[in-house]
């Protein structure tokens, strides 16, 4: 046994730094392809109706409305409530179908990383 060693014992090894090392290159990694992925769904597009196609919404990867269609038929003035009902769920849809496609397309990145763990992005 070497001096100082006492029996059972596994000698100490410096190897921890190494692994920072490489979880930090993983990381880094991870995060270039999350930029690349981010900027890819900047230029997707999702489309989504409301009142039977009387109201179609377009969003892009940016949450911006990107095109609004309302069909001429559904213009009441005296029923604007219905008018404003059908563009908000229009846009809600939109919304959440983009939601779903960044959070699917984010997850096959970080491989479900980060989930319930509260980090930004992740």
């Amino acid at each position: 046994m070497g001096k100082g060693m006492k029996a059972g014992k596994k000698p100490r090894t410096r190897q921890g730094g190494n692994d920072m090392q490489k979880q930090l290159k993983q990381l880094q990694a991870m995060q270039a392809e999350m930029e690349e992925t981010q900027a890819a769904l900047a230029d997707k597009e999702i489309t989504a109706t409301a009142g039977g196609g009387a109201v179609e919404v377009t969003v892009n990867g940016n949450k911006e409305i990107t095109k609004l269609l309302i069909d001429k038929d559904v213009v009441d003035p005296d029923d604007i409530d219905m008018l404003q009902d059908l563009v908000m769920a229009a846009v809600n849809e939109a919304m959440r179908q983009m939601d779903e496609m960044v959070e699917s397309e984010m997850s096959k990145v970080t491989g479900g990383l980060g989930g319930g763990l509260g980090i930004p992005g992740l």
